[in-house]
């Protein structure tokens, strides 16, 4: 099989390489269920288990030429004009619409405008307009708002290009649970992305919060360290320490000590983000 991805961020495709040798970096020309469409090779021949593979598998098409590449050149350039003439359109038609962008298939066969709205909108004369100007197919399709920040990109407040926009193949499940356990400010305008939604990178590092945090003592534990019976009154899940309050020394400050030091007696059942915080914990999936 040979991987094939149509964006720079996109999520890969496999396609059936035939007898051809391809190296990544190359190009091909497909078809796909939108039409012939022009790819990057982002994995070479290699083997795929069939569990990974998306039915029906289709073959490649043939290597990509220098007069493909113009072509496809010829048609990000055409889109751009697309835009231009659809946006008139809209605002001509009245249309309680955004366009976000547009796209032409390599073969001209199709041209595809990306939108937002807020509900359902009756484009059926404006794709009319439209079919009358490009004498093509044309194709409105409404997205959602991370769909949005997906294709116009920009920067998120780590100051690096957007994840969506630069690497992120697929838009995963983020929860407000990541953020309290992560030990982050639930402020929304401190862990939503530019989109509004949480922020995708907050999954990034989960699976290795919630491993430490299995492997340490949670707040209210009664444990025992060098120095004696104690209650737990603060963890670092990620330094791997406990804060313990000593029972003979209740008048002194808590002792930190490492999580391997101390023998779980009786493991309580809070973490540092419940202690006077009655936020709610249900989860909030921002998948669109």
């Amino acid at each position: 099989m040979v991987g094939v991805r149509f964006e720079n961020s996109g999520k890969t495709y496999y396609f059936a390489p035939g007898a051809d040798k391809f190296k990544r970096g190359e190009h091909a020309i497909v078809e796909t269920s939108r039409g012939v469409e022009y790819g990057e090779i982002s994995m070479g021949n290699t083997f795929v288990p069939n569990s990974e593979i998306v039915q029906p598998l289709r073959a490649v098409g043939r290597r990509a030429n220098e007069n493909d590449a113009k072509r496809n050149e010829e048609n990000h350039r055409r889109e751009a004009e697309a835009m231009k003439v659809c946006a008139e359109k809209i605002a001509a038609h009245g249309l309680d619409m955004k366009l976000v962008g547009s796209s032409y298939t390599f073969d001209n066969s199709k041209l595809i405008f990306y939108f937002t709205a807020a509900g359902r909108v009756d484009f059926r004369e404006l794709v009319k307009d439209l079919a009358a100007v490009f004498r093509t197919r044309i194709e409105l399709r409404q997205i959602g708002i991370r769909d949005e920040a997906k294709m116009i990109g920009g920067c998120g407040v780590c100051g690096r290009k957007l994840c969506c926009a630069s690497f992120l193949p697929n838009f995963a499940q983020v929860s407000i649970r990541m953020a309290k356990e992560q030990g982050l400010s639930l402020s929304s305008s401190k862990i939503s992305g530019c989109c509004g939604r949480l922020m995708c990178c907050l999954r990034f590092e989960h699976e290795t919060y919630e491993r430490e945090i299995r492997l340490t003592p949670p707040v209210d534990s009664i444990v025992e360290t060098v120095d004696g019976r104690g209650t737990v009154t603060e963890n670092s899940p990620i330094a791997g320490t406990v804060k313990v309050r000593l029972d003979e020394k209740p008048g002194d400050p808590p002792r930190v000590y490492k999580r391997d030091d101390v023998k779980i007696i009786s493991r309580g059942s809070r973490r540092n983000d419940d202690v006077g915080n009655g936020d709610d914990d249900r989860d909030v999936v921002t998948d669109e």
